[in-house]
This record gives structure tokens, sequence and C-alpha cells, in this order.
């Protein structure tokens, strides 16, 4: 466009009325520019601290489910005392094909390579990964004092992501903590109760003939193996017992912690 064409356009622009559709058209795009840019250069730049966040978060999880939590505590120098491994499910077995420092368990679970599609799938999750993140919490001697394992799945609203937290026997529950969902404030959300997390403590996962008894139902049970539901929330409860039961059992973490209970791992 020749020089003249072009002065005579931007005069005409200049011309126009402030409110104008062309100027007010012309106002937003670069509002739009501008304020794309300052996005994508705090996205960039925050990366770094929302990934070191993410971690942080994710160990004070299972600081807590371990109990070992307390306000004001160095996160980071109280999870030394964790020791993360990889587990292959399949076989129950550790493996040192990743490294756990850097693993991604659910990017893995959507990876056709490193999952498999479940036929079966009361935890209404789609895809298992082959291996898992699990946590050992050492004693100072080197034995284990608490595992604690991953657990996810399907409540009303949302998927549930949590720990469930075993004593070193690798049958009695330590704790159960979920860190996070969507589930509905003052129902399905009462999995964040501390008085309901506390029913967990102390219940066993299988009973002397090794077969799968925890239970979260309405309807009461041996009292060693039994969750109450959480009343007005049955869907959320269901969801709970059957994502609970699903890891716990042959698809998940069966041959783990039978494994880990001989001493083959």
């Amino acid at each position: 466009m020749p020089k003249e064409k072009k002065d005579n356009v931007f005069l005409q622009f200049k011309k126009m009325p402030i409110d104008s559709i062309p100027k007010t058209i012309f106002v937003a795009v670069i509002l739009c520019l501008f304020c794309s840019m300052i996005v994508a250069f705090a996205a960039v730049k925050l990366k770094d601290i929302q990934n070191v966040n993410k971690i942080r978060d994710k160990q004070k999880n299972i600081l807590q489910v371990a109990g070992l939590y307390t306000e004001g505590i160095n996160v980071e120098e109280s999870f030394a005392s964790f020791e993360p491994m990889i587990v292959d499910i399949d076989k129950g077995i550790f493996t040192k094909d990743f490294n756990p420092k850097n693993f991604d368990d659910l990017a893995a679970a959507s990876d056709p390579l490193l999952s498999v599609a479940l036929e079966d799938d009361p935890a209404s999750i789609g895809r298992r990964s082959n291996y898992a993140t699990i946590y050992l919490l050492k004693n100072k001697d080197g034995t284990v004092d608490k595992v604690i394992l991953p657990i996810y799945g399907y409540g009303l609203w949302s998927t549930l992501y949590g720990f469930v937290a075993l004593e070193e026997d690798g049958n009695e529950i330590f704790g159960l903590q979920f860190y996070q969902h969507a589930e509905t404030p003052g129902l399905g959300g009462e999995v964040d109760n501390p008085k309901w997390k506390a029913q967990w403590k102390g219940k066993k996962l299988r009973n002397k003939n090794d077969d799968l008894m925890i239970q979260v139902s309405k309807t009461p049970g041996p009292s060693e193996y039994h969750i109450d539901a959480i009343a007005g929330a049955t869907l959320t409860s269901n969801g709970v017992n059957n994502l609970v039961r699903f890891w716990i059992g042959e698809a998940g973490f069966k041959k783990f912690l039978t494994n880990y209970k001989n001493g083959t791992t």
C-alpha cells in the first residue's frame, strides 16, 4: 500500500469517534493481545514454582496420612524419612525401570504402553497403570514402619485421589486421606471429615484366610473390617468402598502386599 494511502487511512481512523465500532474493536484486540502476553509470560515464569508447590503438597498429604504432619514443620525435611519406590503392579515387585522422583503415575495410566484397559472396573478409572509409586516410611534402623499406597476412583461427581497408609504388617490400616476431589461439601465432601477418617485407623484389610474384608457400608459388619458410610452420601461412600477394594484387590496391590509380607518384593 502506498505511503500516502496509508496516511489517509490512518487519518480517517484517527478522526473517527472514540466509541466508533472500528476503534472499539481495535482497542479490544490490542487489550486481548497484551493480556495474553502477560498470561503466557506469567505461566512460563511460574511453572517451576507451581511444580515445586505441587510436589510439596503431595508430600504434605503423605505426611498427614502417616500421622507425621504438624503445622509449621519443614515438609521437605520430614519427608526424607520416606523412600519412594516403583512397583510393577502385575508382578507385585519393585522395579528400577523408572526413577520414582519423576515418574508420573497418572500420566502412565493414560499411556497405552504403560497401562491396561480395564474390563472389570469398579473404581471407574478406565485404565490402570502397570506401575505405581508407593512410599515406605523407614525407621532409623532401616526397617519399614508404614507402607503408603496411592488410590483413586470415581465418587458421585468427581475422581477422588488419595493415599492409604498401612502398618508394617501390610494388613492393618493406619489412615486414609484424599487430597483431591470435587464431592458435595457437607455430603460426599465429608470424606475429609477427621471423625470419618478416624474410623479407618486399626481396621484390617483381610482376614486370616486372606479374604478381602474391608467394607464401607450402611449395613453393620464385623467391626474390625467395617467403615460406616457417610450419611446422605451413598454414592460417594460406594465410590470410596469400590476404589479402596479395587486398589487392595487382585487388580491392584494384592500381589505386592503378599510379596511384601513374604519378603519377596
